[in-house]
């Protein structure tokens, strides 16, 4: 069965470090699907800014986001883009 997959990148805003270890959990739980992700600590403003790029069936990638999101102090915002590819699963 084919399903077809979306590139995508997922922004992660962290203003509760406290959850931190829970993220990285659902970050490894979807592994084969992230192509890479970079984090970056802004701590002037002791926040953390995370940036996920995934190739995933869409519903796989609101999922993730979805869960992260769900996290208290935590915001995500998705942007889809156009490419759209067949994946053999």
């Amino acid at each position: 069965m084919s399903k077809d997959t979306r590139v995508a990148v997922i922004s992660i805003i962290v203003e509760n470090e406290s959850v931190t270890q829970k993220i990285n959990e659902i970050l490894h739980e979807y592994r084969a699907c992230i192509i890479g992700r970079m984090g970056i600590p802004y701590r002037d403003k002791g926040i953390s800014i995370i940036s996920v790029a995934v190739d995933a069936p869409q519903e796989e990638i609101s999922a993730l986001s979805g869960k992260i999101g769900r996290l208290p102090g935590i915001s995500t915002k998705t942007a889809y883009s156009n490419v759209i590819t067949k994946a053999e699963i």
